[in-house]
Parts: structure tokens; C-alpha cells; sequence
């Protein structure tokens, strides 16, 4: 339990170095860097590919969804056409929206080259598809009242402390795994934990960093509370992020779409993406 604790902050310290970069600072908007600039992969040769489709869904916001004119929009799509962009194949690139349950047979039939929709990357569904890296990967977080959030590192500094989080979660076997010297507080829904947390009865909440900073950036939150510490990435609790799902039998298209996204990512344009669409970051 002690080496897990210790990987545990040394990929909290990690991720939020580079998140941070030199000289940055703890109040500005932090962006994920999960690409090693020092690794170049090949540029690949898509000149014989007829056509790039990708299959997504219009009920995932804000990664999917129709906009006020009922226009495909989000942050697959903004990246879905980055890729395309940055491949050289603007005029071979598609968007297409399915429900969710039509994505895998679209896909198998050839209606469809990559499914963007935040299918993950698991050993049960390797063996279905050829996936792409890890492009956003979701940290655990802890938030607490403004006036008493705390630094890290975390550990000792929670001894004792009143911790809510959902119950049967992830995050509840990850929290008392890691910090099993809080109370763990356990609620059935969101709406009392937040409830709770902003009245006083819980001294921080743990789970998906993600949806605590809707809520942080949303008007029930009230400016009351703030990230403390992490971020937290353990994928053995929260598996490995996103990825772009290809044929298992097209390798070479999912490595294509490593190149893309590793340059987008360099170049600043998966930056622009991340602030436009989570203007609380949760890294």
C-alpha cells in the first residue's frame, strides 16, 4: 500500500508539471500534456486512403452534440477535423453521427473507417478494435471550500478528514485505498454530495475531475469551493482515457492517428480545443 501511495503522488507530481510547464503559474487554466515532445513518430503516407469517415454520437456533450442550429458540433468534432487537417485529407474527411449502440456494427460493416465517441480502451475491447494513444484521460480530484483548500502533498493533511464520494464508485475504492486515513462519507448522488460539501458537513469531496469542474464553473457551486491537490491519474481505477477506436485488422491507421494527434497536441491546437470546450480545467 505504501509503493501504490508513493506511484500515486509521484504521477500526481508528474502530471501536474506538465500540465504547469516552466514557469507557469497554479491560477492560470492548466492543459494535459500527454504527449513526449521528444518522441517524433512517422509522418504516414494516407494517399492511397479513399476516404476517412469517423462515426461519433450527438448525445455527449461537450465531446458530441447539436448545436442551437442543429449542427454537429464539440470537441470530436473540432478534433476529428484537426486530425484531418493535419493529415492532409480535408477533402477525404467525414463526420457522421450514430446512436451509440450502431457505432460497432457501422464500423465492422465498412460504413466507417474510426469511431471518436469515447469507447475505451480496454483488454475486451482490444480485441475488437486497433486503437489510437490516449488523447484526454480523466484525473481523480479532490475539491474543497476556497478559504480551506489544501496543497500537497495531501496524505497527512487529510488525516481525519471528512471525505464524501459516490458510492460503489471507482473513486470510493481508489480513495480508501490511497487515503485510508480520511472518514469516507458515501452518498447515492451528486446533488448531495455537492450539498453537503458547500454546507459545512464534509470537509472535501474525491471523484472525476472532470465533472467536479462543471460543477466548480456552473451557478450551484456559487464560487464556493476549488480544486485541492492532483491531479490523480491511476488508470488500474479509472482506465486509460480516451482513444480513437479503428479496425482491429487497420494498425495503421490508428499509428496515422498517433501522428496527428501527437502534432496537434505540440502545436498548441489541443490546447485551444481543451480551454474552448473545459474552461475549468480539471488537470
Amino acid at each position: 500500500m505504501a509503493f501504490q501511495r508513493r506511484s500515486l503522488v509521484l504521477a500526481s507530481m508528474l502530471i501536474a508539471s506538465l500540465a504547469l510547464g516552466e514557469g507557469a503559474h497554479a491560477a492560470e487554466p492548466q492543459v494535459p500534456v500527454l504527449w513526449d515532445a521528444k518522441e517524433r513518430l512517422p509522418k504516414p503516407d494516407l494517399s492511397a486512403l479513399p476516404r476517412l469517415r469517423f462515426l461519433t454520437t450527438t448525445d455527449f456533450p461537450p465531446f458530441n452534440f447539436l448545436d442551437g442550429t442543429g449542427k454537429l458540433s464539440g470537441f470530436h468534432i473540432d478534433l476529428a477535423r484537426a486530425i484531418c487537417a493535419e493529415l492532409g485529407i480535408v477533402d477525404k474527411c467525414q463526420i457522421q453521427a450514430l446512436p451509440w449502440a450502431e457505432l460497432e456494427g457501422a464500423l465492422e460493416k465498412g460504413e466507417g473507417e474510426a469511431i471518436i465517441a469515447g469507447i475505451a480502451a480496454t483488454p475486451q475491447s482490444r480485441q475488437t478494435y486497433a486503437f489510437s494513444r490516449s488523447y484526454l484521460q480523466f484525473p481523480a480530484r479532490f475539491i474543497m471550500p476556497k478559504g480551506e483548500a489544501l496543497t500537497e502533498p495531501l496524505f497527512a493533511k487529510l488525516r481525519g478528514k471528512r471525505v464524501g464520494v459516490i458510492s460503489g464508485s471507482a473513486h470510493e475504492r481508489m480513495l480508501r485505498d490511497y487515503f485510508n486515513t480520511v472518514q469516507v462519507v458515501t452518498f447515492d448522488r451528486p446533488e448531495d454530495l455537492y450539498a453537503n460539501l458547500k454546507a459545512g458537513k464534509i470537509d472535501a469531496a474525491f471523484g472525476d475531475g472532470m465533472r467536479f469542474a462543471f460543477w466548480l464553473g456552473g451557478s450551484d457551486a456559487a464560487g464556493c469551493c476549488r480544486f485541492a491537490g492532483g491531479p490523480y491519474l491511476a488508470p488500474e481505477y479509472l482506465g486509460s482515457g480516451m482513444a480513437i477506436a479503428a479496425r482491429s485488422d487497420d494498425p495503421a491507421l490508428a499509428a496515422a492517428l498517433d501522428y496527428a494527434l501527437q502534432e496537434i497536441s505540440l502545436k498548441g491546437t489541443f490546447a485551444e480545443f481543451y480551454l474552448r470546450y473545459f474552461p475549468v480545467s480539471f488537470f
